[in-house]
């Protein structure tokens, strides 16, 4: 059914109008003497056709369009002015103020039937265009959500061949890929931005893949020239990563190359210092190291919370960018959570990292 509002304080005018509409067949009329409480009913109600005044008491015809048309999604509702003023300049008026058509009093009832039917086809064609335009742009959220989700099992993967071939656990880039957001977070870096990190972070040693195993599952201390080719693995990552459409492999590639940057520019592989260093590679610089300390290996045994702690404070300025640590332990307690969530476990490897 199709409603239309009728605004006129004319008693006269208004009952006939009202038999009118009803006369449309599946409409129902919306009848307001007063042109200010038909304003505030139509703040709270759509229509499908308004008939209104040009004088009236409190305000006229044309203030009224105005006001109407400034409602949010009443900005192409067809709107009738009924007048006995036959100048053109208040129709030049009414029609930059938004009205669709016009008719003159003493109403003539076939001239009202005939346009107020077409003005109802055109607000029902526009309800249609609006309609198929909502559900062609849900149809296409949903495409891209697909596809989102896609990337991020893919994303997922990527990040796990390198962990099934060195002896961290799933729970590892689950818990450092939380921290880099909370430090994100702490940055006041947008949503968006914390959540690409979130789903980028986990990329970060996904050059491993292409260190030998002999390096890579040495349990002791590394040669000086073993260490020199583990240190590859930040450019094998950028190299594995970059040149995607993707935003988040973009992302993931950077922070791959520049996450063992250090802040005095003592780090590898490109020496950068400072605010040289992306921001999110200095992120996942402290979410990293903090919990590969925090962390039990076959070669090692967890450090405190406290010296971890330590560490980063010590490092603050020197190997890290000194708000990243700041940020991370401003959220102290949400990382004690995020520690608990994605504890160690044999069955961290099959842990979702999001």
């Amino acid at each position: 059914m199709q409603h239309v509002l009728i605004v006129d304080d004319a008693p006269a005018t208004l009952a006939l109008l009202i038999e009118l509409v009803e006369k449309l067949g599946d409409c129902r009329a919306i009848p307001f003497a007063s042109p200010v409480q038909a304003l505030g009913w139509a703040e709270r109600t759509a229509v499908d056709l308004v008939t209104v005044d040009y004088t009236m008491e409190g305000m006229d015809g044309l203030e009224f369009i105005r006001r109407f048309r400034q409602i949010p999604g009443r900005d192409i509702t067809p709107i009738m002015m009924v007048t006995a003023n036959d100048q053109k300049p208040v129709r030049y008026r009414a029609l930059d103020a938004g009205a669709n058509d016009f008719m003159a009093k003493p109403v003539d009832r076939v001239e009202f039937l005939a346009r107020a039917k077409n003005l109802l086809i055109l607000s029902d064609a526009r309800t249609k265009l609006a309609d198929r335009a909502a559900w062609l742009a849900e149809e296409v959220h949903k495409a891209t959500a697909e596809i989102l989700a896609r990337e991020r099992d893919t994303v997922i993967r990527l990040s796990r061949a390198a962990e099934f071939r060195d002896p961290e656990t799933g729970a590892h880039i689950s818990r450092m890929a939380h921290y880099s957001r909370l430090i994100a977070k702490g940055l006041n870096l947008s949503e968006a931005e914390q959540d690409l990190l979130l789903e980028a972070a986990p990329m970060h040693d996904i050059g491993k893949v292409g260190i030998a195993d002999n390096i890579l599952l040495k349990p002791g201390r590394l040669s000086e020239a073993e260490f020199a080719i583990m240190k590859q693995h930040a450019v094998y990552g950028y190299e594995l990563l970059q040149g995607s459409a993707s935003r988040v492999l973009q992302t993931g590639a950077e922070i791959a190359l520049g996450h063992h940057e250090k802040f005095d520019g003592s780090g590898y592989p490109q020496g950068l210092k400072g605010e040289a260093i992306p921001l999110f590679s200095r992120i996942v610089a402290v979410a990293d190291v903090f919990d590969a300390l925090t962390s039990e290996r076959p070669y090692k045994k967890a450090w405190t919370l406290e010296a971890a702690v330590d560490f980063l404070l010590a490092g603050s300025g020197t190997h890290f960018d000194p708000r990243c640590v700041q940020s991370f332990l401003n959220a102290w307690d949400e990382v004690l959570a995020v520690r608990e969530r994605y504890a160690d476990a044999e069955e961290s490897r099959l842990l979702p990292i999001l």
